[in-house]
């Protein structure tokens, strides 16, 4: 499993202490939330190109480890 730490950082001084890509000021949101809205991981890598292959993984893991930790209630 990966260690989401080395490549998913929360730092205050850092884009209000969202969660971001270590090294970037690209915060996890937007790497989802452009991967949500069916941007392709080639398209996001173009148009980040201080984002690597390894760290949009680490946003999906980040995802996914948050989706465990607690149920968000859906609207029916």
């Amino acid at each position: 499993m990966m260690d989401l730490r080395e490549r998913i950082i929360a730092d205050p001084q850092i884009c209000q202490g969202r969660p971001c890509i270590k090294g970037t000021r690209i915060m996890v949101t937007v790497v989802l939330d452009n991967l949500a809205s069916g941007m392709s991981i080639d398209s996001l890598l173009t148009a980040y190109p201080s984002l690597s292959a390894s760290d949009i993984q680490a946003a999906i893991a980040y995802a996914a480890s948050l989706a465990d930790e607690r149920v968000v209630p859906l609207p029916a």
